[in-house]
């Protein structure tokens, strides 16, 4: 999992899940273990379906749809995030990924 699209389309893992969260954020937000729990599971559900070495899946998720001044924080001003939208990678479109069901726990 990550949160440094750049960085982790430059090492080209085997295979990522990138997450549009500060960085050091990519499992959720602290006390916010609901979304901590969707975040692990559609991950999980990612690492099962990616099907070629270096792809990377965008996770649909946004720290606070209300306010995207920590990119600027993070990543400088002006700064254009990759990994959401068209992709980059050559031969990968991105994939839409479900979420992941509920279950018992």
């Amino acid at each position: 999992m990550s949160s440094a699209w750049d960085i982790t389309f430059a090492v080209k893992p085997p295979r990522a899940v990138f997450i549009n969260f500060p960085l050091n954020h990519e499992t959720g937000k602290a006390e916010d273990a609901p979304l901590q729990r969707r975040i692990l599971l559609d991950a999980f559900k990612a690492f099962e379906t990616l099907w070629a070495p270096g792809q990377i899946l965008t996770l649909p998720y946004v720290w606070d749809p209300s306010d995207r001044g920590w990119e600027d924080k993070d990543f400088g001003p002006g700064f254009e995030l990759y990994g959401t939208g068209e992709s980059l990678q050559e031969g990968f479109g991105e994939k839409t990924l479900q979420r992941a069901g509920k279950t018992g726990a």
